[in-house]
């Protein structure tokens, strides 16, 4: 690898020059080129839609593509991709859908839909005044963004509510426009932010034509929409009696598998430690299918993580109750995401997953993607709670060690066979093919 230099006007360079410049930090150049290429989609145009994405674009990355069927939610049977690279994920997501499936299946409903903005800004002036204007200002919110909205209010959606935060104590002069937002079937970003930035400008005029106000004119910060939507919330859970659990593993009964992992979701409720690896299970599943539709992920991630600290503590987003004899599992997570707009509809793949889901609107998916998360949890779980979590997931994990040694077919089925009886770890793998290649 070659010292990097300092590259300027890389953005206008066309794509084969990109890829020149970036090969040229390496000793063989040619193979580096080659490998970049070989990742492009055969169909120009396609490949041209991908590059379109993002910035700088030379190449694609690939991930892999799952399933998961027999995933039951309120009694219609889906089939869900995932996209993600973590072995197990898809699996686990597939054995608690098929474990649930003769045990009612996976529930689900919408808590909420909103979805929030602000205009961080400062004023210096007396606050009642600012205050007393705020219900003029509220509706030339509203009426100034008619243009905006008007497509939005015909689906149902639009601005719910417009407030003023006032808080200076945090920082000197600083206020908030805050205003609630339901975007129907689309994540919203642009439709939110719009209207944002046109608040700002009635408030900036407001305050100057205004003879009250003028004095101190309105310093607007940013406008921005908040990835935290605690409002746009979906629950999914499971249930059934306790002793429908049995044979949920053959060395451990229904009671002490129900007591168990009652022990373990109140860990992760206690626990900041557990609960973070508690709810990255969680978002194996969640994230998975956020890909595979072409959403945002991370916004998605932040928003969650804020939730599971809402009240000072990071703890688990899931709950559980055993109560005559029921065992009830919950997860309530917010989850801002969108059918229309953006990649849903561009990205081949997405848009198959759209099709694949039934052509879902947002709430559907929000439920879908729930159901997602809680199945991998309850997965992991179950694993940990009775055989431990490195069995399953090692032996997933086998072929990615076995990729790693370079394995012919022949050896890769005996390495298969060899480990069905026996514990997955890298050096034992490395020692079988060591051995194998000496036979």
């Amino acid at each position: 690898m070659r010292e990097k230099e300092i590259i300027k006007g890389f953005s206008k360079l066309d794509k084969e020059d990109k890829i020149k410049k970036v090969a040229s930090f390496f000793h063989d150049s040619e193979r580096v080129e080659k490998e970049l290429k070989s990742f492009w989609h055969p169909e120009i145009e396609t490949q041209k839609l991908f590059d379109e994405f993002a910035e700088n674009t030379i190449s694609n990355f690939y991930f892999p593509y799952g399933m998961a069927p027999n995933v039951i939610i309120n009694g219609k049977n889906y089939m869900i991709p995932m996209v993600i690279e973590e072995s197990s994920v898809v699996a686990a997501a597939s054995n608690s859908a098929k474990f649930w499936s003769t045990r009612g299946g996976f529930h689900t409903k919408i808590i909420g839909l909103t979805k929030i903005g602000q205009v961080h800004f400062t004023w210096a002036g007396a606050p009642e005044k600012l205050k007393q204007h705020f219900p003029q200002l509220r509706k030339l919110f509203f009426n100034g963004t008619e243009y905006i909205t008007k497509n939005m209010r015909q689906r149902g959606g639009g601005i719910l509510d417009i407030e003023l935060v006032d808080m200076r104590h945090e920082i000197a002069d600083y206020y908030q426009i805050k205003a609630q937002f339901n975007t129907i079937d689309s994540m919203g970003a642009n439709f939110i932010n719009s209207c944002l930035e046109e608040f700002a400008d009635i408030l900036k005029n407001y305050v100057i034509e205004n003879e009250e106000l003028k004095a101190f004119p309105a310093q607007v910060i940013m406008s921005i929409l908040s990835n935290y939507t605690p409002d746009c919330l979906v629950e999914a859970w499971v249930e059934c009696n306790v002793d429908e659990l049995e044979g949920v593993d053959p060395d451990i009964s229904a009671q002490e598998f129900a007591w168990k992992f009652e022990k373990a979701v109140q860990v992760a409720t206690v626990d900041t430690f557990r609960a973070t690896t508690h709810n990255k299970g969680i978002f194996n599943g969640i994230d998975a299918v956020v890909l595979a539709t072409g959403n945002d992920f991370r916004a998605v991630e932040a928003c969650g993580h804020t939730y599971a600290a809402r009240d000072g503590k990071y703890r688990s987003l899931t709950f559980i109750e055993l109560k005559d004899g029921r065992f009830k599992y919950t997860l309530r997570v917010p989850l801002s995401l969108g059918t229309v707009g953006g990649l849903t509809k561009l990205h081949p793949l997405a848009r198959f997953t759209m099709e694949l889901l039934g052509d879902p609107h947002a709430e559907d998916l929000m439920q879908i993607a729930a159901v997602a998360g809680l199945a991998n949890n309850f997965g992991a779980l179950r694993s940990l709670t009775t055989k431990g979590i490195q069995k399953g997931h090692m032996k997933m994990h086998l072929l990615n060690i076995l990729n790693n040694f370079g394995v012919t077919e022949t050896e890769k089925h005996a390495a298969i066979e060899y480990f069905k009886t026996r514990k997955v770890l890298f050096n034992a793998v490395e020692e079988f093919v060591k051995d194998v290649r000496k036979k």
